[in-house]
C-alpha cells in the first residue's frame, strides 16, 4: 500500500511525492484549510505563504484536516509545527526534535512541573509529525513505529535523568556523574512488548519493568534502595501519564513485573532473578523476548537480560512448557474459522486474521526453538518471520505474505488510534468514522477497503493455522480407541490420556453408554453410525481443551437430553466449524449447554456462516425480526415466534461474543437493542389483541421507559429488564370506545398487566423477559401505568435523588414514537434541574454504604457489589449527570460513555480515563461471565476454558495478572468515589 518516495535525502517534506488522500468533505476540507491558514498567518508562521505556494502540499493538509479530528485540533492550534517540514525532510526534524526533548532537563532551574509541560509540548509535536509522514506515504509502517518508539524512549530518558538529578540534589542518590546521570545509577528501566520491540502503535501505551541494581555506587542506603527507586518510578509514571492542560506523555503500565499485586514498583535485581528462575511462567518468557533497557543504567539493564537469557531461551522444552504452547493453540482454536469475519466492529489487533495472530506465533515458534537457534533471539515480528523462514519453519511466500498483511493491518490500526488519539483497536461501526479510516488508507470508497481489510484477515487466518500445522507436533499420534466390550482397552487408555483426558476410564464408559443405544439420540442404529464415526475428532477436540473430561461430560449430558441425534451427528461430521464451536461452548460455558441441551434447535442458528460477519445492529436484528414473524396475525402465534426470536438471537449474541467477534460493550448494546425490538412487538401485539375487546381511548398514546442496563444499553445475557410504561390522551377522553369500555386509568393498568403476562409468562417456547415494574412512581403502591403528567409532577416534586439517579439511566424503548421526544425532553430538563451538590453528595454515599451493608459482595468477583466495582463506577456518572457535570446528553448512553463526558470542574481528565478504563474491564468480564455461567457463581465454579476466554477477552496472559488488575481497578474507583463525594461536601461547607 505504501510506497516510498524516490526523491533524494534532503529534499524538504513538503517538496516530496505526497499520497493523495480524498476528504469525507471537499467543502469541508477547504474550509479547514482556510481555517489552518489564517491560524498560521496569525501566529506569524512559515506555513501561511508556504501553502500559498504549494498546491500539492495544500491538498494533503486539507484532507488530513478534514479525516483526523485528533490532528486538526491539534494543527489548528500549533500551525507552527509543520513550519520545519517546507525547509528540510521529516527523519531531520524527528531527529532534531529527539535532541531537543533530550536537551529539556538541561534547563536552569528546571522542576517536575516545567520537565511535565515541555515533555507533553514535544511529544505532541513529534505525534503529529510521525503522523503526517504515516499518512503521506513517505515512512513506511516500520518506519513510523520505529519513530513512535524513538519518541517515547527519549521522553522516558528525559524523564528519568531529571528525577535522578533531583533525588541526587536531595541526598537520597550520590550518583558518580551528575553530568551523566544514567551512568551506574542502578536504576533499570526495561521496556517491553511492542516499546521494546521498536513497534510501538500510535496511541499506545509503555509497558515498563524497573529493577534495581543494589551494587551500583549510586546507592548510599540498601535498606533504603527499593523505598527510594519505588517512589521515583511512581514519580516517571505521573510526570509520563498523568493528564494536564497540555495532555499526556505516554499511558504507562508496570503490571508485568514479577507478581505485581505483591511486588514493589521497582524491584532489587536478585530479587527479580529468583522469581523468574523459581516461579516464572511461560508467558513471561514470551514477554522477555522484547525486553531491551531504554533508560536509566543501561549498561546493567543489558547484564540482567544476559542473566535472563537462559530462562528465557531454553536449550529443551519442559513438559510445562509444551503444555502452555497446547494453551497458546487452544485459544486460536477458540475463535478460528467460524465462517465469515464482520469488518465493521472487528478488532484489528485481538479478532480473527488480526496483528495478535502473526505476533502470536512468532513468539511461539521463538520459545520453542530460540534454545537451539540463535537466529530467532530478535524481538522484531517481521524479522523474526524472516528468521523462520531462513530455517525452513516457513516457506518464502507464507514470510512475504504475513509480513504485508502485518504491515497492513499495523497502518489501519494507527488510523482508528489517529481519529481520536484513543488506545482502540476496533474498527469504527458508524459511516463516518468507517469512511476515515478507509481515506486515510488511501482509499476512494469503503467497499474496496471492506474487501481488502476481509482478504487480509482471511489469508492471515488460512496462514496462521498452516503454520500451526507445520509447526512441530506435540501431541504425539492417536493410537487405539476401541470401546466394544465391558473391558477398558489398555491402548485405548493410553490414547485417551495422550490426547488430554484424565479419567480415560470415565470416558470409556461415556462413550460405550453411546454405542449401546442408551439414549433416544443414540437408539437408531443410523445415529450410532453417525457418533462412531464422530467419535475420534470429537475426542481430539474436546482433549485439546484445557479440562477435557469436564467438556465431554457436558457433551454427554447435551445427547442425553437430545430427542435424536442423527441430524446434529451429520452437521458436526460435515462441519468441522461447528464442532470447534461446540466443544468451545462445553469447555467454558455451562449456561449455553444448557440452552443446547433444553432446546437443540437453537444450535440451527449457527448454520448461517454469515452471522460473524454481521454486526448485530439494531437495524440488522429489526430486518430479521420483520422477516422472523411474516404474516403472522393471531396474537398467540406473535408471541411465541417472539420467544422462538429473542432466544435464537440472544444464543447467537452470546455465540459472537464468546468467539471473541464482538466485544462486551458491542454485545450490551445487541442484547439491549434485540430487547427493544421484542418489547415493541410485543407491546403492538397486546395493543392489536386488546382493542378487539375494549376499543381505543381518544388521543391515546403509549411509551414504554428502559430503565437500569436497558437504558443504558449494558443488557447482559441473563438480565432481567426493568421498565416504566407512561401513556397520555386527550383530556376528554374519560373511557374506551370498545364493546366492553374501560375507564382510562383501569385501560391502560390492565393493558400493562396483559403486557407483563406477555413478556414474562412462562410457555413451551420459554420466557420472553423477566420484567419488573417497581422503579415506576410510587412503586409496588402506585398503579403500574402512570399518565405522563403523573410522572412529570412526580419527578419535579416528589422524587427522592435516588429516583432521579434511575431517571439517568432512562430511555423510551417502545411505543409511539412521537411521543418518545416529548418524554426524552422531560427527562433532559428534569435531569438538568438546579440541585444542591453537597445533598446528592450525602445522599450517593449513604445509598453505596447501605448497598455494602445489606448486599455485601459474594467475593473479589462479585463485579457489581464490590467496594469500587459497577456500583460505585454507575453512582459516580449518575452524580455527575445530576450536578450537571457532563457535557452533552446522557439518554441511551452506557455508562462507560456518560463517565467519558465527565467535565473537568467533578474530575482531572487522568481520572476519567481509570473510571472508563475501570468501567470497560468490568463490561468486558461480566459479559463472559454472565453468558457462560448461570445464576451468583463462585471464582471457583468457573469453568477453565471460561478463565481462557475472560483472559483472552482482557488481553491478559493469566487469571493471576486478570485478578490483580480486577483488584487494582477497584481500589482506584473506590478511592475516586469517595474522593468526589468527600469534595463535593466539603465544597459546599466552605460556601
Amino acid at each position: 500500500m505504501i510506497l516510498k518516495d524516490a526523491g533524494t535525502a534532503e529534499e524538504p517534506f513538503f517538496d516530496r511525492k505526497l499520497r493523495e488522500l480524498a476528504p469525507l468533505d471537499k467543502k469541508q476540507a477547504a474550509a479547514f484549510l482556510l481555517e489552518f491558514v489564517e491560524s498560521a498567518d496569525e501566529k506569524t508562521c512559515k506555513a501561511a505563504s508556504a501553502l500559498k505556494k504549494n498546491k500539492k502540499a495544500a491538498a494533503f493538509l486539507s484532507s488530513v484536516l478534514d479525516l483526523s479530528p485528533y490532528l486538526r485540533n491539534a494543527l489548528l492550534r500549533l500551525p507552527a509545527i509543520i513550519d520545519p517540514l517546507f525547509d528540510r525532510p521529516l527523519d531531520v526534524r524527528l531527529q532534531e526534535l529527539m535532541q531537543e526533548i533530550a536537551r529539556v532537563t538541561e534547563v536552569e532551574n528546571a522542576t517536575e512541573t516545567s520537565i511535565m509541560t515541555a515533555l507533553r509540548q514535544k511529544k505532541l509535536e513529534g505525534h503529529l509529525l510521525i503522523a503526517l509522514g504515516d499518512l503521506s506515504g513517505q515512512s513506511d509502517t516500520k518506519d513510523t513505529t520505529l519513530f513512535l518508539s524513538q519518541l517515547a524512549q527519549a521522553c522516558v530518558e528525559a524523564a528519568v535523568r531529571f528525577l535522578l538529578r533531583d533525588a541526587h540534589n536531595a541526598g537520597k542518590l550520590k550518583l558518580p556523574d551528575v553530568q551523566h546521570p544514567d551512568k551506574n545509577c542502578g536504576w533499570i528501566i526495561l521496556a517491553m512488548g511492542k516499546f521494546g520491540a521498536f513497534e510501538l502503535n500510535y496511541s499506545s501505551d509503555i509497558d515498563l519493568i524497573v529493577f534495581i541494581d543494589e551494587q551500583s555506587p549510586a546507592i548510599t542506603d540498601p535498606y533504603e534502595c527499593v523505598e527510594t527507586f519505588s517512589r521515583l518510578t511512581r514519580r516517571l509514571v505521573r510526570i509520563l501519564q498523568d493528564r494536564t492542560a497540555d495532555g499526556y506523555v505516554f499511558r504507562t503500565d508496570l503490571r508485568l513485573r514479577p507478581d505485581p499485586g505483591s511486588t514493589p514498583l521497582a524491584i532489587p535485581v536478585g530479587a527479580a532473578l529468583n522469581y523468574y528462575e523459581g516461579r516464572g511462567q511461560n508467558w513471561e518468557r514470551a514477554a522477555m523476548i522484547k525486553a531491551r533497557p531504554v533508560a536509566g543504567d543501561i549498561e546493567a539493564g543489558k547484564q540482567v537480560l544476559a542473566e535472563l537469557a537462559p530462562y528465557v531461551w531454553r536449550k529443551y522444552l519442559d513438559y510445562a512448557a509444551i503444555a502452555d504452547v497446547h494453551s497458546i493453540k487452544r485459544q486460536i482454536h477458540a475463535h478460528k474459522g467460524h465462517g465469515e469475519v464482520a469488518v465493521r466492529g472487528h478488532n484489528v489487533k485481538l479478532g480473527r486474521g488480526g496483528i495478535r495472530e502473526i505476533e502470536f506465533f512468532v513468539q511461539t515458534q521463538q520459545l520453542i526453538a530460540g534454545g537451539r537457534f540463535p537466529q530467532l533471539r530478535g524481538s522484531s515480528t517481521v524479522a523474526m518471520l524472516g528468521a523462520l523462514q531462513g530455517l525452513g519453519w516457513i516457506n518464502a511466500e507464507a514470510r512475504d505474505t504475513l509480513a504485508q498483511k502485518y504491515g497492513f493491518l499495523r497502518d489501519v490500526e494507527h488510523r482508528i488510534q489517529m481519529i481520536a488519539d484513543e488506545q482502540t483497536h476496533i474498527l469504527p461501526e458508524d459511516d463516518e468514522n468507517f469512511r476515515r479510516v478507509a481515506y486515510m488508507m488511501g482509499y476512494r470508497d469503503t467497499d474496496t477497503f471492506t474487501e481488502d481489510f476481509r482478504k487480509t484477515l482471511k489469508t492471515v487466518e488460512t496462514h496462521y493455522a498452516a503454520l500451526f500445522e507445520q509447526a512441530q507436533d506435540l501431541a504425539g499420534e492417536a493410537g487405539n480407541l476401541v470401546f466394544t466390550g465391558d473391558v477398558d482397552d489398555p491402548d485405548t487408555l493410553e490414547t485417551l490420556a495422550n490426547f488430554g483426558f484424565e479419567r480415560p476410564s470415565d470416558i470409556c464408559r461415556v462413550i460405550r453408554t453411546w454405542h449401546f443405544g442408551r439414549y433416544r439420540a443414540t437408539q437408531s442404529a443410523e445415529s450410532r453410525e453417525r457418533l462412531t464415526e464422530l467419535t475420534p475428532v470429537l475426542l481430539k477436540a474436546f482433549g485439546a481443551t484445557s479440562r477435557a473430561d469436564e467438556a465431554l461430560m457436558r457433551f454427554d449430558e447435551m445427547i442425553k437430553g437430545l430427542p435424536a441425534g442423527i441430524q446434529l451427528f451429520s452437521l458436526l461430521q460435515s462441519n468441522p466449524r461447528l464442532l470447534d464451536l461446540l466443544v468451545l461452548i462445553m469447555g467454558a460455558a455451562p449456561r449455553l449447554a444448557d440452552i443446547i441441551t433444553r432446546k437443540p434447535h437453537i444450535f440451527d442458528g449457527m448454520l448461517d456462516p454469515a452471522i460473524f460477519a454481521d454486526v448485530p445492529t439494531r437495524a440488522y436484528l429489526a430486518e430479521r425480526l420483520t422477516s422472523f414473524l411474516g404474516p403472522s396475525k393471531v396474537y398467540e402465534d406473535v408471541l411465541d415466534r417472539l420467544r422462538i426470536f429473542a432466544a435464537e438471537h440472544r444464543f447467537l449474541i452470546g455465540i459472537r461474543l464468546l468467539t471473541g467477534a464482538i466485544d462486551g460493550a458491542r454485545a450490551g448494546k445487541a442484547f439491549s437493542d434485540l430487547a427493544d425490538l421484542v418489547i415493541d412487538s410485543a407491546l403492538h401485539a397486546v395493543i392489536d389483541e386488546f382493542k378487539i375487546k375494549h376499543g381505543e381511548i381518544g388521543g391515546g398514546r403509549i411509551a414504554i421507559l428502559g430503565m437500569g442496563k436497558l437504558g443504558s444499553r449494558e443488557l447482559t445475557a441473563g438480565s432481567d429488564i426493568d421498565l416504566i410504561l407512561l401513556y397520555d390522551h386527550d383530556v376528554d377522553a374519560d373511557e374506551s370506545d370498545g364493546a366492553k369500555p374501560l375507564a382510562s386509568s383501569q385501560y391502560y393498568m390492565r393493558l400493562t398487566q396483559r403486557l407483563i403476562a406477555a413478556l414474562s409468562a412462562p410457555t413451551a417456547e420459554g420466557v420472553l423477559y423477566e420484567v419488573d415494574f417497581r422503579l415506576r412512581p410510587s412503586g409496588n403502591k402506585g398503579p403500574v401505568a402512570t399518565h405522563i403528567d403523573s410522572f412529570r409532577k412526580y419527578q419535579r416534586t416528589e422524587a427522592w435523588t435516588w429516583e432521579h439517579m434511575a431517571l439517568s439511566r432512562a430511555r423510551p424503548v417502545a411505543g409511539d414514537p412521537a411521543f418518545f421526544t416529548e418524554i426524552e425532553k422531560d427527562i433532559s430538563e428534569i435531569l438538568a434541574l438546579p440541585r444542591d451538590s453537597s445533598k446528592i453528595a450525602k445522599d450517593v454515599a449513604e445509598m453505596r454504604a447501605m448497598v455494602e451493608a445489606e448486599k455485601p459482595p459474594r467475593d473479589d468477583w462479585d463485579l457489581k457489589l464490590v467496594p469500587g466495582g459497577i456500583i460505585d463506577l454507575e453512582f459516580i456518572a449518575q452524580f455527575a449527570v445530576l450536578t450537571g457535570n457532563v457535557n452533552g446528553p446522557v439518554i441511551a448512553q452506557s455508562t462507560a460513555e456518560v463517565l467519558g463526558k465527565i467535565s473537568p470542574a467533578l474530575a482531572e481528565p487522568a481520572t476519567v480515563d481509570t473510571l472508563i478504563e475501570a468501567a470497560n474491564l468490568y463490561t468486558g468480564v461480566t459479559q463472559l461471565i454472565r453468558l457462560c455461567l448461570n445464576g451468583d457463581v463462585r471464582r471457583e465454579d468457573f469453568p477453565p476454558g471460561l478463565v481462557e476466554q475472560l483472559c483472552r477477552s482482557c488481553d491478559l496472559p493469566d487469571l493471576q495478572r486478570l485478578e490483580s488488575q480486577l483488584q487494582d481497578s477497584a481500589k482506584s474507583v473506590r478511592k475516586i468515589f469517595d474522593g468526589i463525594m468527600g469534595e463535593a461536601r466539603k465544597r459546599s461547607r466552605q460556601v
